[in-house]
């Protein structure tokens, strides 16, 4: 919590004095002399799930013209688990080719982006995003958002139940404010008192991350999150949750008080308390969160600053119940399982591997359009990994053949080609849409990924799984610190080289090389795989390996 003594952060007057999220939005929209919306605007779009961004590799050419920057909208939808049905995929296939820059972005939080909207087409892409039963509330700002799930249709009929406890918690954590339905669904203002019940009018003083994941998989990286919960599967069936409170990725270079951090396990609860557990650890972030600095303001600075023990006791406090001791549980890896895998009601499950979540049509692989050819035929869902992949989920086996052939005539099927390394690979954004960005990372994955590759091959590694993670910056939205490889972008073309994240997401991992650049890169990781070929043990993962040599030793 700010004292009395440090000043509000703009961004929290800029709430106050929003009306509940409302601000000038019409106005700004409606103002024809620009391509870009009012300043504190820009802030309020991010609880519609939009962010304003422009083309920087245009701006100074645009400023030399005497014109403003080329803006342009990202829109990400809401999307609890990652799991559409073909007619949204189709929709937002459509909207992405009318309305965006032609792809679809699959992200590593289970949610579609469009990119490159104009300000004229928010209002109407929204609408229709709406009409296909969707929504964009809260994918972004200081609220919780989008909710992970093990993406996992296969194992068992608990999944299906978990993944409905992650839509109910999605639902209980929105915003009530009717500021959305109002501005871009054209519905009136009702009259009468508006409050916000779990948020108060200046919601929280940061973006707040939950998931839910379901051993032996951790494919939604749960500690890497403010709040998560771990499935526990006693006897074949749902048993309830561990409680896992303070990860965070985003950390600032230079700024040694930010830093990732991996979150705690606090207790154990049944099923029915999951949702008044959330919402009174979103209570105890928005009384206790810094409001004064935004780098310190996530759920896992109010932890390290105040205690674990204290942050349980304040819960239960305000639950009104203690937490159950942890139960014990296992993860064996946080990656995806490519290819056919049988569910257990006897339909199948397909996991298709998109470099980077982009779904687009390029030389080669027509994968926009084969995934609309899908989705047009296909009578199960779809459904969006953390690694930014999608499952073809529930194909009866009568339509296997079809769905098989559409997705080998589209160049959809590059996992069964790709190595390990390849198909793992994580990367933001970044360049040059980004206004964090610092480096490359979609761009740059496809040229650094052959180079490690080489180097593998030469090793005899080539078939070994590897976990690389790439951002543009620091903010971590690839979750690069739990990577057993991870480039995190310093300046054009420079990294910092981070080693010794685990399989498993439950182990950060350290800088080994700061500021280096490609050839750097190579020359650094090539003698590590020398070694981790000689003298690895049987199974031993790189990440695990490293750490075991104490080759992060001689980090600098």
């Amino acid at each position: 919590m700010s004292s009395p003594s440090q000043p509000l952060s703009e961004v929290e007057h800029t709430k106050a004095r929003s009306n509940l999220l409302r601000g000038t939005l019409n106005e700004s929209l409606a103002n024809p002399l620009t391509g870009g919306l009012a300043t504190s605007d820009t802030q309020l779009l991010k609880f519609h799930g939009s962010y304003q961004q422009d083309d920087r590799e245009l701006r100074e050419e645009r400023r030399q013209q005497k014109l403003e920057p080329d803006y342009s909208f990202m829109i990400r939808t809401r999307l609890p688990g990652g799991v559409c049905t073909p007619a949204q995929w189709l929709a937002l296939d459509a909207l992405a080719r009318e309305h965006a820059n032609g792809t679809l972005r699959l992200t590593t939080r289970q949610a579609f982006q469009l990119h490159g909207v104009l300000k004229e087409d928010l209002q109407p892409t929204l609408a229709r995003i709406h009409q296909t039963l969707l929504d964009t509330i809260a994918a972004c700002g200081d609220v919780n958002r989008n909710v992970m799930c093990n993406p996992n249709p296969v194992d068992s009929q608990v999944h299906a139940e978990v993944y409905q406890w992650a839509v109910r918690l999605s639902e209980h954590l929105l915003p009530r404010t009717r500021a959305y339905h109002e501005i871009w669904l054209g519905e009136e203002k009702v009259a009468g008192g508006e409050e916000e019940p779990i948020y108060g009018a200046t919601y929280l003083p940061r973006k707040f991350k939950t998931a839910i994941a379901v051993p032996p998989l951790n494919d939604v990286d749960v500690f890497a999150h403010d709040l998560g919960f771990i499935a526990i599967l006693e006897a074949g069936r749902l048993a309830g949750f561990n409680v896992t409170v303070g990860g965070g990725m985003g950390a600032t270079h230079g700024d040694a008080a930010t830093h990732p951090r991996l979150a705690d396990v606090i207790g154990f609860i049944p099923p029915e308390q999951l949702l008044a557990v959330a919402e009174q650890v979103v209570t105890v972030q928005r009384d206790f969160g810094d409001r004064s600095n935004r780098k310190h303001a996530r759920l896992k600075y109010t932890l390290e600053d105040r205690g674990v023990p204290w942050f349980t006791a304040e819960l239960e406090r305000r639950l009104g119940f203690r937490l159950e001791p942890a139960r014990p549980f296992r993860f064996d890896h946080n990656g995806d399982r490519f290819g056919w895998t049988e569910g257990h009601d006897g339909t199948w499950h397909l996991t298709l591997q998109l470099d980077s979540g982009r779904v687009a049509d390029v030389p080669g692989a027509s994968r926009l359009t084969g995934m609309r050819e899908v989705a047009r035929i296909h009578r199960g869902d779809l459904r969006l990994t953390a690694n930014q992949n999608v499952i073809i989920a529930g194909v009866a086996p009568e339509d296997r053949p079809a769905i098989e052939a559409l997705v080998t005539a589209h160049g959809l099927d590059d996992f069964r080609r790709a190595s390990p390394l390849r198909r793992d690979a994580l990367a933001c954004v970044a360049l040059p849409t980004c206004g964090l960005a610092m480096a490359e990372a979609e761009r740059y994955l496809p040229r650094i990924v052959p180079l490690l590759e080489e180097r593998l091959r030469a090793h005899g590694l080539e078939g070994i799984p590897l976990h690389l993670r790439i951002t543009g910056c620091p903010n971590g939205c690839a979750r690069p610190y739990v990577a057993e490889i991870a480039l995190v972008g310093k300046a054009p073309g420079r990294y910092n080289l981070l080693l010794g994240g685990d399989r498993r997401g439950q182990r950060l991992n350290r800088l080994y090389r700061e500021n280096i650049d490609e050839p750097a890169i190579i020359a650094a990781l090539d003698p590590l795989f020398a070694a981790y070929a000689r003298d690895r043990t049987p199974q031993e993962a790189f990440g695990d390996f490293v750490v075991r040599a104490g080759l992060l030793k001689s980090a600098i």
